[in-house]
């Protein structure tokens, strides 16, 4: 398991430099959602922010790699937090 989140670790860090760009276009593409849904305020935001990764730029390698491994399990609400808690301190 942490020759993989070695490889996604290296695989995270060589695409930041796409990052940047892809968030500008992900948050314009999500603001135009929002703006569909007829989301104000702070639900907008909220909204913007979870579909175009806003936190996900804060995140480390390993807790990307642990809400991908989340995804694939299909886990969601408490037991995906529980699941990738444990998996990014099991990491480090």
């Amino acid at each position: 398991m942490l020759k993989q989140l070695s490889t996604v670790a290296v695989a995270m860090f060589l695409a930041a430099g796409v990052t940047t760009h892809a968030f500008a276009e992900d948050k314009a593409a999500c603001e135009k959602q929002a703006d569909e849904k007829k989301l104000h305020g702070a639900a907008k935001n909220s909204f913007v922010k979870k579909c175009s990764g806003g936190a996900a730029a804060a995140k480390s390698p390993a807790a990307e790699a642990c809400e991908k491994q989340a995804g694939e399990k299909k886990l969601h609400g408490a037991a995906k937090n529980s699941f990738v808690k444990k998996c990014t301190a099991d990491a480090k």
